[in-house]
């Protein structure tokens, strides 16, 4: 998770502008998708990852003219099917390119938020550096995995409200959750900063840029002249303003324009699929989730509420702690939420991460961990308690060995690495809302006057 975080103090590769970076990346990923499909056609464990196939097979049904879910196991929006077809027509590695478009467009994202606010140059390579040479975002997108898409309109959506195209904004939200629905978690912290001091249809917003906020936090809250008057009034009103409503209505209606369509195209089978299965979803089989074992033992009966209640609360409080606590600084708050989310879920699979370490490299120069020795400590903790979870993994799958309590006790361990390792970043993390403080109407008539 904290991969490369102190890259930013070490860097060797400040030098490298970001086209030459996207270049490089480009070539690396075209050389990791020809080597695949070498390893496919050559090796016994395949490279491609078992989703593409999956994906694959739906695309040919679709383009066949039937439904995507015909396909057992795919339970994705038929848009991925959709735009894989042309793996039945051009060739079987299309969606991969696709997917590494999009693993590199991330990376341009990443360095246009930063930029937006302004953040050094050299710091912004750096921080693109850490997206796209992980060896696991890299990877993922080469192995047919399609969450650098999902990745990709995430960081769009913030771009497009720091930009204040907040009816764009709206209209990929809407598409985002109706593609994976697990950026839902993202829409109170979207809604808490549309709020008019910060936020308005009228006018651009203010970006607190990097200079002023890094390890300072120098914000003008105090030092404004704003009408009191114009502040209550804020407070009374700014629970239903415009903005909020004209976001929520949008991204609504596309989700269920989206929904809707192929709901009528594919019926029930779409809607439990897609969606449902989601957010239902318990798997018998080991994962790096704490319940995991829970659910092997009891898959065969039906889960009481209160079992579902104490498995849902935690995740959903310390959610909302995270939101209220963090919202102003978004990328931050997106960030540890997704962490949060990942940790505490009734199933964790490893490509689940990708979707917070496409939002480390937002954070990081507002970072006061150095790599050493509090960066290093992190790196190591998490990641050794990850290769501890996969070595009694491999002994349960592979070897057949009966290990489900030590393997148990791992989840427990990844869940406290987990947790230790993201207090350890909210503590080192310079708190920098993403918006400024919008002057009031009121107060630029009374300066106009003086």
């Amino acid at each position: 998770m904290v991969l490369h975080l102190g890259f930013l103090h070490y860097a060797a590769m400040s030098s490298i502008n970001i086209h030459s970076l996207l270049l490089f990346s480009a070539v690396l990923r075209l050389l990791l998708i020809l080597f695949g499909e070498w390893q496919d056609n050559h090796m016994e464990v395949r490279y491609t990852d078992i989703d593409y196939l999956v994906f694959s097979d739906a695309a040919a049904v679709m383009a066949s003219g039937k439904s995507p879910y015909e396909r057992t196991t795919y339970r994705y929006s038929p848009l991925i099917a959709f735009v894989l077809i042309p793996n039945s027509i051009i060739h079987r590695s299309w969606g991969k390119f696709l997917f590494s478009a999009s693993d590199l467009l991330v990376g341009s994202f990443i360095h246009s938020i930063l930029k937006l606010r302004g953040v050094p140059e050299k710091m912004c390579t750096n921080s693109v550096i850490v997206w796209l040479f992980n060896p696991f975002t890299f990877t993922i997108g080469t192995r047919g995995n399609c969450e650098p898409i999902v990745c990709a309109m995430v960081l769009w959506i913030i771009i497009c409200l720091m930009k204040g195209n907040l009816l764009q904004a709206a209209f990929w939200y809407g598409l985002v959750v109706h593609l994976r629905i697990y950026p839902i978690i993202y829409a109170l912290p979207i809604v808490l900063i549309l709020d008019p001091l910060h936020f308005r249809f009228s006018k651009k917003p203010a970006l607190t840029e990097w200079r002023s906020s890094n390890g300072r936090i120098a914000q003008n809250y105090g030092r404004r002249k704003v009408n009191y008057a114009y502040q209550l009034w804020v407070a009374l009103t700014s629970i239903f303003t415009l903005e909020r409503f004209m976001f929520g209505l949008i991204s609504g209606v596309v989700f269920f324009i989206f929904t809707g369509f192929f709901f009528y195209l594919y019926g029930w089978e779409f809607l439990h699929e897609a969606l449902l299965y989601h957010l239902t979803r318990v798997d018998p089989r080991h994962n790096f989730s704490i319940y995991f074992y829970h659910i092997y033992l009891h898959y065969e009966h039906e889960f009481s509420a209160l079992e579902k209640l104490i498995s849902f609360l935690p995740q959903f409080v310390v959610q909302l702690a995270l939101i209220f606590r963090f919202a102003p600084d978004l990328p931050f708050c997106l960030f540890v939420q997704t962490v949060a989310f990942v940790a505490f879920n009734k199933v964790i699979t490893a490509q689940y991460f990708v979707w917070f370490f496409c939002l480390v490299p937002l954070i990081l120069p507002w970072s006061k961990m150095k790599l050493k020795w509090e960066g290093l400590s992190s790196i190591f903790i998490w990641m050794g308690a990850q290769i501890h979870w996969l070595m009694w993994g491999y002994l349960l799958e592979f070897k057949g060995k009966h290990v489900f309590i030590p393997l148990w006790a791992a989840s427990l361990i990844f869940l406290a690495a987990n947790t230790w390792v993201l207090i350890r970043i909210i503590l080192h993390h310079g708190f920098s809302p993403l918006f400024k403080q919008l002057e009031p109407a009121s107060s630029k008539q009374s300066l106009k006057r003086e």
